[in-house]
């Protein structure tokens, strides 16, 4: 089983605080470390995609990475609270 990344466990620390449902199902299934994967898989992905755009925009590259952080981190890492 291939290992997670800080991505990985972030996103594992927060779903298990609010979206404990989400992950009891995910457990059940046998999914919640494929699916781990892929939320950090596609968080490195988009991160860097946006973050390579905003340097040809003429950002510095920690400017463009603390940008592009903030505008992936809630679509895969830090899902919304289960009502």
């Amino acid at each position: 089983m291939k290992p997670l990344t800080q991505y990985g466990r972030m996103a594992e620390k927060h779903w298990r605080e609010f979206r404990p449902k989400m992950v009891d199902d995910l457990e059940k299934t046998g999914i919640l470390h494929q699916m781990l994967l892929e939320a950090e898989e596609q968080t490195v992905s988009e991160l860097d995609q946006i973050r390579r755009e905003l340097i040809l925009k003429g950002l510095t590259p920690q400017q463009a990475h603390d940008q592009a952080w903030e505008m992936v981190r809630e679509r895969y890492i830090f899902l919304p609270p289960e009502d």
